[in-house]
């Protein structure tokens, strides 16, 4: 069985090499490069840079128009990979796979359909989330489920933790699955599409902070919204990034009690930096202040002499 992988960012690096090392991939197919930094520098997307170092073929169409279909057509694959690749497979493009396609993705369908699973599922607080492989259908993350992974939540993960551990996770399935299709093995089972449910695109505007709102929900974001665009309010009229932060409970939440939110209401030798929320009190740990870097919370105190006192947002 002959693939076609299709992918981009560097979550669907160790998947790559994971099926390249079992299955025949006679091409890759990934995004364009992109310019990206403060110089904004051509770079090719991690995908690329894995194929070549796999002396695979790699192909970059900008869109998936006949050009693009017949480079495909002549690499001669039985089937399509995807983890990630960035575009919707139409009904000409998956013409060519006699096999079909399976996509890899990182949530448990048809819960958090769409761009943004790993982040939707730190938002909302959930105790578990997973791994799906599925068939590609014509509808977004759609397809019928061919294998499926849980992976419990400890309510400590950032987004960045946890792609790179749906990361270390997602090429053994997809390997076992493609195995399991190869001996003719594979139950696909159709998705509940009264269970489906969906995530945005994440806007840079998305990681603004409103005080106003419940202390757990904030928590959510920060660690959501890391490695980007980060959980951010506004501190004298420049971005401050929260990296790391918690809910506090401690001796001091009452002297917060009466404050406005956003306000910085007091520090915990123990804990950080306090914020007051909409019905609680945030414990800041780590933040970065605009064209700054970085620091922990008794070094940003210490070069912000004036910050407890102060109240955050616009």
């Amino acid at each position: 069985m002959q693939l076609l992988f299709a992918g981009t960012p560097a979550i669907a690096v160790p998947t790559l090499r994971h099926v390249a090392a079992r299955f025949p991939v006679v091409g890759v197919l990934t995004a364009p490069d992109a310019r990206a930094g403060r110089g904004r520098t051509l770079s090719p997307p991690a995908v690329k840079v894995a194929a070549e170092e796999l002396g695979l073929t790699v192909l970059q169409p900008p869109r998936l128009d006949e050009d693009a279909r017949a480079a495909v057509r002549n690499l001669g694959p039985d089937m399509l990979v995807s983890f990630a690749y960035g575009k919707i497979f139409g009904p000409k493009f998956m013409g060519i796979f006699p096999d079909g396609g399976l996509n890899v993705h990182p949530s448990l369908l048809p819960k958090y359909r769409g761009p943004s699973p790993i982040a939707a599922a730190i938002l909302a607080g959930d105790s578990e989330t997973g791994i799906t492989v599925q068939y590609i259908s014509l509808y977004m993350d759609a397809g019928a489920v061919v294998a499926a992974r849980r992976l419990p939540l400890t309510g400590e993960e950032t987004t960045g933790s946890l792609t790179q551990r749906v990361a270390e996770q997602a090429g053994d399935l997809l390997v076992d699955t493609l195995e399991r299709i190869e001996e003719g093995n594979a139950e696909p089972v159709p998705q509940n599409e009264q269970e489906a449910s969906y995530c945005k695109l994440i806007e840079k505007e998305d990681g603004a902070i409103d005080w106003t709102l419940e202390v757990e929900h904030i928590e959510r974001m920060v660690r959501a919204y890391n490695p980007w665009p980060g959980a951010f309010t506004d501190y004298d009229g420049k971005r401050l990034t929260i990296w790391e932060a918690g809910i506090y409970n401690g001796e001091q939440a009452r002297t917060c009690e009466h404050s406005q939110p956003g306000s910085v209401c007091g520090v915990d030798k123990g804990h950080g930096i306090l914020v007051k929320t909409g019905d609680g009190v945030l414990a800041v740990r780590r933040l970065q202040l605009q064209s700054g870097k970085p620091v922990d919370w008794k070094s940003f105190i210490n070069g912000h002499r004036d910050f407890p006192g102060t109240v955050l947002g616009g």
